[in-house]
């Protein structure tokens, strides 16, 4: 390697050796590689991108692939195997990443020759490392957008729905099945028939299956199928009804076009009580059989494999699922008593355990004081040990940590439960509150909203979930830099529910995005207060927009109400703007509250999780003086990725950073986040523009 001196090379052997001793725990990353070779995070940062010109997260995932090379090479294991080997949380995200770095997927491998820099027995030098990904430029571009694409595809069809049969999007509504029986005690089976529809179909990646919390309000509902397949945006509606009578189970299934309400299929099914899980696997493959949807041999194998070989368990368990669908505190309580039940008679029934842990969770959920929480851990963790593949385990496991509040934790089961179950609604409503409001991510933000719109399809909800819904949305699109979308979107929200606050007061800052005029921002946040000062977010938005005026004075009176209350009540919220506190303060002449706050900024941008650590660092040393080390923190932060349009309109006007602005390495620092900011969002754009979106 003639570009590195001997401490360089050392370096890459020292790092790559900590990266392959814990090559297959996914969560051992950027920090835990810092921390294990004693270097603060952007020290680490800064002296990868010097030797590799790459990010650390990249030579760390290039590590791994080159390490799946060889054991795909020894042929003992299948690509998903590998993928978990060498510290991937995803097959899918595996496959993508072994793509850009070699040009072909992991499967092809003994069909490929070696890759040349396995053939190196030292570490790559950066052309080395890059060589394979520049050689394939167009091709990594294309899969480096997959998600994107697949969000925009989905909103595609929705606002421009194909005439041509063979076109048609494979987007299903199951709807609720009826019980043929006068014996009503028998409903929870025929429900439970449905539920497991419904749970087959949402493991075929080729299918839009609409959630059952939307096509729930038509269970008694006399609206025609066109009617009801319009408002769920559905092409396909299938309608079934059952009864039990003694050992035999009589269902008939139809499978209808929406658009026609033409009826493309019908079977009766009749089958002994034993077979109900050769039933429910028959259904969902001859449904998808019918409209000619690709299911994979991995979703087959999924939608066959048995829960429980007890049948006296598995009745057990469709009785507490019954009550599982209202989930009032007495249902969940009398749950969790069913679910116990089936687990003492099969003690193996990791849908049972799951179904357990995620009852606890929702009981948990919204209270200070947590009183499941180790029930959780335990119920999850039985349900991954007998199934570590069942889309619920693993949301179980992702629960138990959203409990404590280690979200990057929860990520990896929550990505997981996704692919095995890529129309799972309850899966990526805990993604989008995460990406948006604890580990902040605009893309992968964007995606699940997206995503979420696709199969909740919010015009079979009320106004107010419809607001909400239209409102991430937007939120994702502002975030993202796509102005005019927001605001169509947001203007959608506040259609449906004017008097959204919060819809009002993100309206305010897409305007201040279309305009930038701060004033016209201030008096818009004021009006909204007028309307409810109960609200601390409100306030808290406010004091930031005297803030920024530079109208210290009055900012002082609306912070200081703001933190008064904040703890009154003992809130651990928006911590991050104890920066702006503290200056404000500061040029006040309150000293003794600036120094307060101050600590408390550092104390958060020390140990902020997120990717603004290095960024709230950058703000604290510029405005204590220390401008050196707070352009080392801002250099460290324009490495990062998917961080939101706010970045870029706000910090050329914040007065923390008025010290730093006379760095001379400032400009061009900032110019460096901007055109990565840039790069990122016409990455979007025109994945969105290929699908004729925008």
């Amino acid at each position: 390697m003639p570009n590195l001196n001997t401490a360089e090379k050392n370096f890459l052997n020292q790092i790559t050796q900590l990266v392959e001793e814990n090559i297959s725990n996914e969560q051992f990353g950027v920090s835990e590689l810092a921390d294990a070779v004693g270097m603060s995070r952007s020290n680490l940062l800064r002296k990868i991108k010097k030797i590799t010109d790459l990010s650390a997260s990249q030579f760390i995932r290039n590590v791994r692939l080159k390490y799946a090379v060889e054991l795909l090479q020894e042929g003992s294991d299948t690509v998903s195997e590998v993928s978990y080997k060498v510290g991937f949380g995803s097959p899918s995200y595996f496959i993508k990443c072994f793509r850009e770095l070699y040009g072909y997927p992991p499967g092809e491998i003994g069909n490929q020759e070696e890759p040349e820099e396995e053939q190196e027995q030292e570490i790559e030098t950066e052309q080395d490392l890059k060589a394979p990904m520049q050689k394939k430029k167009f091709p990594v571009l294309l899969i480096s957008i997959f998600f994107i694409t697949i969000c925009a595809v989905v909103l595609f069809f929705v606002l421009r729905p194909d005439t041509q049969n063979s076109n048609k999007v494979k987007s299903i509504a199951v709807l609720p099945f009826l019980n043929d029986s006068n014996d009503t005690s028998n409903v929870y089976i025929i429900n439970g028939l449905m539920e497991a529809t419904l749970n087959n179909l949402q493991q075929i990646q080729d299918l839009r299956v609409i959630s059952r919390t939307s096509v729930e309000q038509y269970r008694n509902n006399p609206k025609s199928s066109p009617e009801i397949a319009r408002e769920l945006n559905a092409t396909y509606l299938i309608e079934g009804s059952g009864q039990k009578i003694g050992d035999q189970i009589l269902l008939n299934i139809q499978l209808i076009e929406a658009e026609t309400d033409k009826h493309l299929w019908s079977q009766q099914y009749r089958r002994e009580t034993k077979d109900i899980f050769t039933l429910q696997a028959d259904v969902a493959k001859n449904i998808a059989e019918q409209i000619e949807a690709i299911v994979t041999p991995e979703e087959t194998q999924r939608i066959e494999k048995k829960p429980t070989s007890n049948l006296a368990a598995y009745d057990l368990f469709l009785k507490g699922l019954d009550l599982h669908r209202n989930p009032t505190d007495e249902n969940l309580l009398e749950s969790i008593s069913y679910f116990k039940k089936a687990i003492q008679q099969d003690n193996e029934f990791a849908r049972a355990y799951a179904g357990v842990a995620i009852s606890f969770y929702f009981l948990d959920r919204g209270r200070t004081v947590k009183q499941y929480a180790d029930s959780i851990n335990y119920y999850a963790d039985q349900a991954l040990f007998f199934d570590a593949k069942l889309p619920q385990s693993l949301t179980a496991k992702a629960l138990f940590y959203i409990e404590h509040n280690e979200y990057e934790l929860a990520l990896p089961y929550l990505e997981k439960a996704l692919e095995i179950s890529p129309n799972s609604d309850v899966v990526l409503i805990f993604l989008v509150e995460i990406y948006v409001n604890y580990l902040p991510n605009t893309e992968k933000y964007l995606e699940y909203a997206l995503k979420g719109l696709e199969i909740k399809n919010v015009a079979a909800y009320d106004s107010a979930a419809k607001s909400i819904s239209y409102l991430h949305l937007s939120n994702a699109f502002i975030q993202s830099g796509f102005i005019n979308e927001a605001e169509k979107y947001i203007n959608i929200s506040l259609s449906y529910q004017p008097e959204n606050l919060y819809s009002q007061y993100v309206k305010a800052f897409i305007q201040y995005a279309k305009n930038q005029d701060m004033n016209e921002l201030n008096k818009a946040l004021l009006a909204i207060f007028e309307k409810d000062k109960t609200r601390l977010d409100v306030l808290q938005e406010v004091a930031k927009s005297y803030y920024y005026l530079r109208d210290f004075e009055t900012a002082a009176i609306y912070y200081k109400a703001f933190v008064d209350v904040r703890e009154q009540y003992n809130l651990n919220i928006n911590q991050s703007e104890n920066g702006k506190i503290a200056v404000t303060f500061d040029i006040t002449g309150q000293k003794e509250l600036s120094e307060k706050y101050f600590d408390q900024y550092r104390l958060y941008a020390e140990n902020d999780p997120s990717i603004y650590s290095n960024i709230s660092l950058a703000f604290y040393y510029s405005y204590q003086g220390d401008t050196d080390k707070a352009i080392e923190y801002l250099e460290a932060f324009s490495l990062e990725d998917n961080f939101t349009y706010w970045t870029i309109l706000f910090t050329p006007i914040e007065p923390l950073t008025d010290n730093l602005r006379e760095h001379p390495q400032y400009k061009k620092v900032f110019h460096e986040i901007e055109n990565k900011f840039d790069a990122y969002h016409k990455r979007i754009e025109k994945s969105l523009q290929g699908k004729g979106l925008l």
